[in-house]
């Protein structure tokens, strides 16, 4: 059976070094704690070769579309972050290039830069063959929907590609309001995967809807991870509440949503989330992903191995709706 990833991780070392050690303290990024066994995520990173091709193949998994694992460009402003991303996503597209049948990829884009993230985006997918770009959550605090990357969105509309917006850190004000005063452990997970990640995921989504820009473009695609981030069972909850305050917009809240949101599975290998994403979104806006290598390909494998679904529904979900949606070839 044919598996396409979608949310799997790398990164470059030699360029991450290059970002101010300040830049990446104060955005948030700590020590992670390792697992006590087995292989740990961010030395499997920079991998893309035979070790990655091996973990993939014992799972069954086919295609891994890659994106870059933060520290990345969104932390650096002016030509350094241009500079950065650029080489970054020359890098993904010589790995990609090596494996053209087992990879692809998102674009990682100067953030600070919205002119030159939309022209770095151009680049990306016309030259190198990328399917899309992620997005890693706020930069400077600015979310998609600030007028600065309207231009950026019109891009993705031109280009027929979708946008993948993935978690970031907290900005500092939320960090120390929500997130801090408990165990640096502790603290660090629940503003991220332990919950901060998902629930700013969704209000990304959110301000996006509220302030209009899925209106402006209807045809922009986006996508996000983790069973939707907690959207699937906050719809009718928000087109309720919203009800008498969006007079301004076209559509309702979940109406939008639906009509220009895609989720996958990355890192949620339960299947209570699944019937919630399957139920509101419908299997064909579901696409499978690990979220390789902060979660093992073994794990999203016996994960879809559990799932009780049509045959045609799994081919949607293992990838018909990826294949459709990145126009992956068949050889890929």
């Amino acid at each position: 059976m044919r598996v396409v990833a979608l949310e799997e991780h790398f990164t470059v070392p030699a360029l991450v070094k290059r970002i101010d050690p300040a830049a990446i303290a104060r955005r948030g990024f700590r020590q992670r704690r390792d697992p006590t066994s087995g292989p740990k995520p961010l030395e499997l990173a920079p991998e893309i070769g035979e070790q990655r091709l091996r973990l993939m193949d014992e799972a069954g998994i086919t295609v891994q579309v890659l994106s870059n694992t933060g520290p990345g460009p969104d932390l650096v402003p002016g030509a350094e972050g241009v500079a950065i991303a650029r080489e970054m996503n020359d890098h993904l597209a010589a790995a990609i290039a090596r494996h053209p049948d087992r990879f692809a990829g998102f674009a990682v884009l100067p953030m600070q830069s919205p002119d030159a993230a939309a022209v770095e985006f151009r680049r990306a997918v016309k030259d190198l063959g990328f399917v899309g770009a992620l997005i890693n959550g706020s930069t400077e605090g600015r979310f998609l929907d600030h007028p600065s990357y309207d231009g950026l969105l019109a891009t993705a509309v031109d280009l027929d590609v979708p946008i993948y917006i993935h978690p970031h850190l907290a900005p500092e004000a939320v960090r120390q309001a929500y997130f801090s005063d408990l165990e640096p452990g502790a603290s660090r997970v629940l503003e991220a995967a332990g919950w901060g990640w998902h629930s700013e995921t969704a209000i990304h989504v959110l301000r996006l809807v509220l302030a209009g820009a899925l209106d402006r473009h209807p045809k922009l695609r986006l996508i996000i991870g983790h069973m939707g981030e907690m959207l699937p069972m906050m719809l009718a909850r928000a087109d309720e509440v919203f009800s008498l305050d969006i007079g301004h917009l076209n559509r309702p809240i979940s109406q939008a949503i639906l009509d220009q949101v895609w989720l996958t599975t990355s890192g949620i290998f339960t299947e209570p989330p699944f019937l919630a994403a399957q139920m509101t979104f419908g299997i064909d806006r579901i696409m499978f992903s690990v979220d390789y290598p902060y979660a093992a390909n073994a794990k999203g494998r016996a994960f879809l191995d559990r799932l009780v679904l049509a045959p045609a529904d799994m081919a949607k979900l293992t990838h018909g709706n990826a294949d459709a949606l990145l126009k992956l070839k068949a050889g890929k």
